[in-house]
């Protein structure tokens, strides 16, 4: 975790603010050596939660055609 002093942070706040949201990584801020603050990215959540699960999933072969066995529920 990258550590910044609190007037530094003062004089590139944004500049280290857009760095924290481009990579991810935590900046921890301190004022004479002792830490103070902590400046993660935001979590973004999405509006609605239709459509979350986008992607997450694989279908692996063929999951329309029957399958050769007999079920015991029909029998």
């Amino acid at each position: 975790m990258r550590t910044v002093k609190a007037s530094e942070f003062k004089a590139k706040c944004l500049k280290i603010m857009d760095e924290v949201a481009a990579t991810g990584e935590p900046v921890l801020i301190t004022k004479h050596g002792v830490p103070v603050a902590q400046l993660v990215p935001a979590v973004r959540k999405p509006k609605t939660l239709f459509g979350a699960l986008e992607g997450s999933i694989t279908i692996v072969g063929d999951i329309i055609s029957p399958i050769d066995v007999e079920w015991d529920a029909l029998s």
